[in-house]
C-alpha cells in the first residue's frame, strides 16, 4: 500500500547517525562473538518501552504488531503514512536504536521504496527489514532482480542522506505455503541472499527456518550476518548462536501471546466472574514510571 506524501527530508544528525553506528556495531559484535543480537520486537511505545527497560539494546518493530494494534490485517495493509507515524512515537519514546520493520517498502516501485527509507530515517529508527514477499500477488516472492533493486534504492536513499542504515533483507521462502524440497529451498535462499547483498544489504533474514541444520548452512552461505525468528520450539539463543546466527528476533510472538493473554482475561471475567488471568501483571507505578521521562 502506498502513500501519496510530501517528499521526505531526513537530516542527518550526529544523535542519529551514532545511533545508526551502535546499531551497526551490535551485528558486527554478534558475528565476532557468536552471541547473538537478540530483539524482541514492539508494536506500541509501551512495548517498546518494556523492552528497552527489560535490557534490549535496541529496539524491533513487528508490522504485524503493528498493523492489528493500528486495526488492519498485517500484509502490506497499513500504508506508509501510518507506519511511519508510529515509527517515529516508538523511536521518540526509547533511547536505543529502532530498526523498522517496513514490510516490502509501501511502494510499486524502487523510488516508493526509497522515499519510505527516507521517512523512516526522518522518524528516527536506523535501520530497516524490507520483505522480498509479494501479498495478493501472481506469485508469492518477487523476482530476486527485482527486489534487488527494490534494496539498491533504499542503500542509496540512506547514503544519500548520510545515514549508515541497516538494511536487513527479508527472504520468504520458508513462509511460503508451498515450495520445492529443502535442498533446492535452500539453494534459493542462497542464492537470493547473495544478490540482495550484491545491491547493498547489510544483513539477511530468513523467517520460518529454524532447523538446525538449515540454520547452520544459512550462516555458513550466507555474506553477511544472518537473523532468524525463534519462538517455542526453536533452538535457543545460544543454540542458534552456535549454529551461526548473529540475530534472533521473534517477530510478532509477544503481541500475540499479549493479545491472547488480553482473551483468556476477559474470558474469564465474561463466563466465571473472576480475575485470576490477571495475576502477574505489571505493577501500575513501575509502568507509569517508565513515561515519566522528559
Amino acid at each position: 500500500m502506498t502513500d501519496t506524501t510530501t517528499p521526505h527530508r531526513p537530516t542527518a544528525t550526529p544523535a542519529l547517525v551514532d545511533q545508526a553506528r551502535a546499531f551497526r556495531a551490535l551485528h558486527e559484535g554478534a558475528r565476532r562473538h557468536g552471541a547473538p543480537l537478540v530483539l524482541p520486537n514492539a508494536w506500541d511505545t509501551a512495548s517498546a518501552r518494556v523492552i528497552e527497560d527489560a535490557g534490549a539494546p535496541a529496539v524491533a518493530t513487528t508490522s504485524a504488531g503493528a498493523a492489528w494494534g493500528l486495526g488492519v490485517p498485517d500484509g502490506d495493509r497499513l500504508g506508509r503514512d501510518r507506519a511511519l507515524e508510529l515509527i517515529a512515537r516508538i523511536a521518540a519514546a526509547v533511547t536505543v536504536p529502532v530498526t523498522a520493520d517496513i514490510e516490502s517498502g509501501y511502494g510499486d516501485g524502487p523510488e516508493e521504496v526509497a522515499e519510505t527509507v527516507r521517512g523512516v530515517l526522518a522518524a528516527g529508527a536506523v535501520g530497516v527489514n524490507i520483505e522480498d514477499a509479494t501479498h495478493g500477488g501472481a506469485a508469492p516472492l518477487r523476482p530476486a532482480a527485482e527486489q534487488a533493486a527494490r534494496l539498491a534504492a533504499a542503500r542509496r536513499a540512506a547514503d544519500a542522506a548520510g545515514v549508515p542504515l541497516f538494511v536487513n533483507a527479508r527472504i520468504d521462502t520458508y513462509l511460503t505455503a508451498s515450495g520445492p524440497d529443502e535442498e533446492a529451498r535452500l539453494k534459493e535462499t542462497l542464492e537470493r541472499a547473495s544478490v540482495y547483498a550484491a545491491a547493498g544489504a547489510d544483513g539477511i533474514f530468513v523467517p520460518g527456518a529454524v532447523r538446525p541444520d538449515t540454520v547452520r548452512a544459512l550462516a555458513a552461505g550466507v555474506p553477511v550476518p544472518l537473523n532468524v525468528m525463534a519462538g517455542p520450539g526453536a533452538p535457543s539463543v545460544a543454540e542458534l548462536g552456535a549454529l551461526g546466527a548473529a540475530r534472533v528476533s521473534v517477530g510478532a510472538g509477544i503481541a500475540q501471546a499479549a493479545h491472547a493473554l488480553v482473551r483468556a482475561a476477559a474470558r474469564e471475567i465474561l463466563t466465571a466472574g473472576t480475575y485470576e488471568t490477571l495475576a502477574g501483571g505489571l505493577d501500575y507505578g513501575e509502568l507509569n514510571s517508565l513515561f515519566g521521562r522528559g
